[in-house]
């Protein structure tokens, strides 16, 4: 596959550089998670027609495309880290035209008690970064982690995410409030590893002290409600609105970090099901008051 313009690289075609998707394949409403299998798994519960439209890009990414009671969705795999959602968010947002909700249903660590088990829906993300300065040879730094300041969720998708994963789990189960993605699955999640210097040992005395609304811990919500914040008016269609993706998020508590307890991974595909339902069913409620995505042409399309 051949390539142009290194400034944002897509094919001939129009397919984009990591995602590989084109103008058609994705649609305004989409759940990324970061195991494939997981989107496989989800896939499932798409409609029979059309038939569902599936894509493995070569750089890890797993889309499948179609309709949920109807309504066009695609759920799109994108691996782990901050990394991994900024190509995904990007690119994307390049070749769907008019506004977009996303939302993402991942796994995480609780840092207010809520058990293996339980859910979160963060109303707003920090992002928890080694400061990497401070381990340079003669460096003068004092703090070893940077926490940004806090960004929003959509509002009313949050509104949306509760309520669905509070019928399908009940209210007790079901946790808002900040989350913080990291860029480390080690270091800046304070998980101690004797082969390398992380000066992370009281790294959870400072979330406690500078985040005591922190309930969650992970790596890609932030990145996603960041770029939602920062985006411009959706392309190729009449702009109302300066921000033209909507953003929410759900995660399945797989570790209690307070408590080092971890989940018993044989709860997690019913688990999976019910939190997977309740985030197609928040999905097709968001109803924009824009024209999205021109269904002629797509894989979506319903041909009579």
């Amino acid at each position: 596959m051949v390539f142009a313009n290194a400034n944002f690289p897509t094919s001939a075609d129009g397919r984009t550089y990591h995602v590989e998707l084109k103008r058609g394949e994705a649609t305004n409403r989409i759940i990324t998670v970061g195991d494939p299998a997981r989107a496989k798994r989800l896939a499932k519960f798409l409609d029979s027609e059309p038939a569902v439209f599936e894509l493995n890009s070569h750089r890890g990414f797993y889309t499948a495309t179609g309709r949920y009671k109807g309504v066009p969705v695609s759920i799109i795999a994108i691996g782990m880290g901050i990394p991994m959602m900024d190509f995904f968010v990007r690119e994307v947002r390049a070749v769907v035209d008019g506004p977009m909700c996303i939302i993402r249903l991942g796994s995480c660590g609780s840092l207010n008690g809520a058990k293996p088990g339980e859910f979160m829906v963060p109303t707003s993300s920090v992002a928890l970064t080694r400061n990497y300065n401070y381990f340079a040879p003669g460096s003068k730094e004092q703090k070893p982690y940077d926490i940004t300041m806090e960004f929003p969720a959509d509002e009313e998708l949050s509104k949306l995410l509760t309520q669905e994963l509070s019928e399908a789990f009940g209210k007790e189960q079901v946790h808002n409030g900040v989350n913080i993605t990291a860029d480390s699955f080690y270091s800046s999640q304070g998980r101690v590893d004797e082969n390398f210097t992380d000066a992370n040992e009281d790294l959870f005395d400072v979330i406690r002290k500078e985040l005591p609304t922190a309930v969650s811990l992970e790596m890609e919500t932030f990145m996603l409600y960041h770029l939602a914040h920062c985006t411009t008016s959706a392309p190729l269609v009449e702009k109302k609105h300066q921000q033209s993706i909507h953003c929410g998020a759900s995660m399945m508590v797989f570790a209690d970090r307070v408590t080092n307890q971890f989940i018993d991974h044989s709860i997690v595909p019913s688990l999976e099901e019910k939190a997977g339902r309740a985030v197609f069913e928040s999905l097709i409620k968001w109803n924009p008051d824009e024209m999205v995505h021109e269904e002629h042409g797509s894989v979506w399309e319903v041909k009579n």
